[in-house]
């Protein structure tokens, strides 16, 4: 008869271990962070192949010639160019580095979508401090009961060994993105026929996770505050919105609040959640696929399916440099594909399949996640019936003012009727996303404050 760690052993091989059987990650696994893994869990070595390199440390200052937080990123390698293209007359070469959502972009799209794949670099990177904080979680963090949350883990990367598909998407959803962000951009819902129209809005964000100044037991179960407020068009302008995001969600669930101007109230807005589409996107965009994947993860089961070597956006320095013109960028179908730049990178898999007793528009979502960052690189997201519906694609680059790799703008492609949604343009704004402004106390993202925002 098997014993009960033996049991664990099996059923872990196949990631259906039960939440309450995790065990701690063992200390011989731990001391590997930052020897043979990097200080984030990513494998240091490159592939076999030499097609991916070892991971030396990432991009840990700015190129030459740029001046500080809120101006556009410099390209730090401007004289790349593409080792070679993936189109339709070769898709099939290339096809056991391709995503699913990747293979039906080329199909729906055969004569404009086009994978332009360059030497990869590594950048990823992260401040000493989130290393350290990284190294510590590994011992201590541990999911709540149900895996609606997480405890015991501050400041950094709370599972950098995962143990199964809960505690990787806890990693994107809890990784390092700064202390506080302010940007102004717009969001762009593009049309079969590539006519658009802009949402501009405000946003800020404090990543109470990330507030040095605290301590864990400091954080009020809070991850972070958000607020947006709409600039234009005029019919929206005023409109706002503040979430209080949680850590444990079971203890304590999102909290959110809205304003409309019209009606100059201030309101709960307990649907700010899951499956509800995002202002201005009809529906292409889910309050729950923004910044990839964010939220409650308890709608879904969650199995990690391992790593894989994947063509994936990276370093997308030129898409998002100033003066880029959003009719140069948004094109029928698809984002402008001379434009982007792809690695090859290792990616964790994670699939997500709808529990049977819940309700959302996507059946099963497949999750990549970057291992030198947790970023979401892709997620292919089904609909009810199986059938692939929407990709949410990630144009990351290391925002080397923080540094972090996040995304400079997110795509989201309605494969099915074939229009889009592309967030965070802001290659028209004077400024680009700004950490460099003073971190406001708590308060300042209370729901009294609102109104106030809201003020045209």
């Amino acid at each position: 008869m098997l014993t009960k760690q033996a049991v664990l052993c099996t059923l872990a091989a196949f990631g259906f271990v039960a939440l309450s059987a995790h065990a701690a990650v063992p200390s011989s696994e731990i001391a590997k962070l930052g020897t043979t893994l990097t200080p984030l869990g990513g494998e240091k070595a490159g592939n076999a192949a030499g097609t991916i390199p070892p991971w030396e440390g990432g991009i840990t200052s700015a190129p030459e010639g740029y001046k500080g937080s809120g101006q556009h990123h410099i390209d730090p390698f401007p004289n790349d160019k593409p080792l070679f293209v993936i189109d339709k007359s070769n898709v099939q070469q290339y096809k056991a580095n391709l995503t699913v959502g990747q293979i039906a972009m080329i199909n729906s799209y055969p004569t404009t979508f086009k994978i332009p794949v360059y030497t990869s670099r590594r950048t990823g990177s992260a401040p000493d401090w989130v290393y350290r904080n990284t190294a510590a979680n590994a011992a201590t963090a541990k999911l709540v009961e149900s895996g609606n949350g997480f405890e015991d883990a501050y400041a950094g990367i709370p599972f950098p060994i995962p143990q199964n598909g809960l505690e990787a998407v806890w990693n994107h959803i809890a990784r390092y993105r700064g202390e506080y962000i302010v940007r102004t951009s717009s969001g762009a819902l593009v049309q079969k026929n590539g006519s658009y129209a802009l949402l501009k809005t405000k946003q800020e964000v404090k990543f109470k996770f990330y507030d040095r100044k605290s301590a864990y037991k400091d954080l009020n179960n809070i991850m972070f505050f958000f607020s947006t407020e709409t600039v234009s068009p005029a019919r929206f302008a005023g409109e706002a919105a503040i979430v209080h995001e949680t850590l444990n969600q079971m203890t304590e669930p999102r909290k959110a609040w809205g304003y409309t101007p019209g009606q100059r109230r201030v309101r709960r807005a307990p649907t700010l959640s899951y499956d509800t589409a995002t202002s201005g996107s009809d529906g292409i965009e889910t309050v729950d696929s923004v910044d990839m994947y964010n939220g409650s993860p308890d709608r879904y089961d969650w199995k990690l399916l391992g790593k894989k070597e994947i063509y994936v956006p990276y370093n997308n320095y030129a898409l998002t440099a100033q003066g880029v013109r959003y009719d140069d960028l948004l094109k029928p179908g698809h984002i402008n594909p001379d434009l982007t730049r792809y690695e090859l990178h290792r990616v964790w898999v994670v699939e997500a399949t709808l529990k049977p007793t819940n309700r959302h528009i996507y059946g099963k979502r497949t999750l990549y996640l970057d291992e030198d960052s947790w970023q979401a690189v892709e997620i292919d997201n089904y609909d009810g019936k199986g059938e692939l519906w929407n990709i949410a694609v990630a144009y990351t680059k290391n925002f080397y003012d923080l540094p972090a790799v996040w995304s400079g703008i997110e795509a989201y492609y309605d494969i099915q009727s074939r229009r889009y949604y592309v967030t965070n343009l802001d290659s028209e704004e004077v400024e680009t996303a700004n950490i460099s402004k003073p971190v406001p106390e708590d308060g300042y993202f209370d729901a009294s404050s609102l109104r106030r925002k809201g003020v045209r």
